[in-house]
């Protein structure tokens, strides 16, 4: 009798934490359906994924960085060295760890994956690839993947990416950590609220603007601190750890809690009742599955990537959007005070989030991989 291997899968989502945290938690859901799989991440030097991977128990696996010039210049012409031998060395890995599947979630780190994947040294097949497409403006890492790609999923409908013969890509929404997907922010909200030093009564606003905070969000909603606590409103704000606040005119029992950075995002979600934020596509999804009703503040710079992320949770009644310059201190007490002071109305847009977002995604994804592997 022959005893069928565990399978074997490599994850690619390397650099920033919007492409590390869907490939874990793909890597989590893998692991929840077979214990004894082989879960590889892929990752450069240069990454978060340095902290992030072993933190969550998986193997990481370095290769050499492809960053894409945005430019003619001089990096343009080492470019083709640069991806050989990231490409050469993502083959020792697939072949080492004798990948069935490779899942890519974008960027540097993917695109080598994705042209590893055909045949190698000790192996006759190509190893099939999925691929994952979190934005709803796809990079060019995913666009050349999805030429490959046994399968080509995608958080939203019309992202520029789909499988051959298909018309759009299949959604699926972003795959997001079961710590938040599973979050019951009712029954951990006691808990919360002591853990950060905040009163066990009235409303919480929450802010943060990424792993480096924002300055936009910091100044706005920091100059209308005495209106918050004045209104009986407790902020959570997470500032970045190169930034600082000025506050002045606090009034209890409401509290202004500043901290550099929060590392117990599901704590953070719990104490709260509104968030202030930016739009990027995990930060939509994670706050859309908890059920929290917010105001998506996009990156004034880019594509526009950002306000369209928030766009279907929006319309489904579950935040606004507000422009950068938008965002000033008058904005936070006309608009973001009166909506906290209305339990009615933020239950209703917590409802709105949480029916927008697609929490079994993670699931749905390693349910995927299975297929594709063949095992399902």
């Amino acid at each position: 009798m022959t005893v069928e291997r565990p399978l074997s899968v490599i994850v690619a989502g390397g650099g920033t934490a919007g492409h590390i945290e869907p490939a874990l938690a793909v890597a989590d859901a893998l692991r929840r359906r077979d214990p004894a799989i082989r879960v590889t991440a892929l990752g450069t030097h240069r990454g978060l994924e340095t902290e992030l991977v072993p933190e969550r128990g998986y193997p990481l696996e370095l290769i050499p960085p492809v960053p894409l010039p945005r430019k003619p210049t001089a990096d343009l012409l080492r470019l083709p060295g640069r991806v050989l031998a990231s490409v050469r060395r993502t083959r020792e890995v697939i072949d080492t760890v004798q990948a069935d599947v490779i899942v890519g979630f974008g960027g540097y780190v993917a695109l080598p994956a994705y042209l590893a994947a055909g045949r190698g040294i000790t192996r006759r097949r190509k190893v099939p690839v999925v691929v994952h497409e979190a934005n709803v403006m796809a990079g060019i890492a995913n666009k050349i993947g999805a030429r490959v790609a046994a399968r080509v999923l995608a958080a939203a409908p019309n992202s520029g990416v789909r499988s051959r013969g298909r018309a759009d890509a299949e959604v699926v929404g972003i795959p997001v950590r079961s710590a938040i997907t599973l979050l019951n922010r009712a029954a951990l909200r006691a808990e919360a609220r002591t853990h950060f030093g905040l009163p066990a009564d009235g409303p919480v606003l929450l802010v943060f603007g990424g792993s480096q905070g924002a300055r936009s969000l910091n100044e706005a909603v920091s100059a209308a601190a005495p209106q918050l606590t004045a209104a009986g409103i407790s902020v959570l704000h997470a500032h970045g750890p190169k930034n600082t606040l000025t506050l002045a005119g606090l009034h209890e029992p409401a509290k202004y809690v500043a901290v550099p950075y929060l590392s117990q995002m599901a704590l953070a979600y719990a104490a709260a009742d509104a968030v202030v934020c930016r739009s990027g596509a995990m930060t939509v999804a994670e706050v859309s599955a908890v059920g929290l009703p917010a105001f998506y503040v996009p990156l004034p710079h880019g594509n526009g990537e950002q306000e369209l992320n928030a766009r279907p949770v929006v319309a489904a009644g579950g935040g606004r959007i507000v422009a950068d310059a938008e965002l000033t201190p008058k904005y936070v007490i006309d608009e973001v005070i009166p909506l906290l002071l209305d339990s009615d109305r933020l239950t209703a847009m917590g409802r709105a989030a949480a029916g927008a977002g697609h929490r079994d995604a993670a699931d749905e994804v390693a349910r995927i991989v299975w297929e594709v592997a063949g095992r399902e």
